[in-house]
């Protein structure tokens, strides 16, 4: 399973703001892009779809910007975020980029792939931002090269 890009956007941008909101800033779309080296339009959209979905804060106006309350941080994981983003591409996309690809029809990698997929939306289900933020506060991962 691959992300989409608006996938593996929204997942920093998310750790990113989690990070910037233990802190107690806000921070704006500027601010994102540059952080995850993302086109400043796409992160817009990208956050968009973060705040409809519910796992971000939005406010706007000369101290506005996006959050993520302190106490919701630890309980968004990397799936939700996924979803909000993408829909239900994660659990239906064929990895060859067939659109009919399923059990009564599959595709040659099908069958290898299905304990590949359900292993990874475990572990995105698993991983939560807060736990991610964390490492990057504590200098033990990076967002960008």
């Amino acid at each position: 399973m691959f992300l989409t890009k608006g996938s593996e956007y929204g997942i920093k941008a998310a750790i990113f703001i989690a990070s910037k909101s233990a802190e107690g800033h806000r921070v704006n779309v500027n601010e994102i892009a540059a952080a995850i080296n993302s086109p400043i339009a796409y992160t817009a959209k990208i956050m968009q779809k973060l705040v409809k979905g519910n796992i971000i804060e939005s406010t706007r106006g000369a101290q506005g910007g996006f959050e993520m309350i302190p106490e919701k941080i630890k309980g968004i994981n990397l799936f939700q975020i996924i979803k909000s983003i993408d829909g239900n591409e994660i659990e239906k996309k064929c990895v060859l980029g067939l659109d009919r690809c399923s059990s009564a029809n599959p595709c040659p990698f099908h069958h290898k792939y299905i304990s590949i997929r359900e292993n990874t939306i475990t572990s995105l289900k698993n991983t939560n931002i807060d736990e991610l933020a964390t490492r990057l506060d504590n200098k033990f991962s990076v967002l960008i090269n």
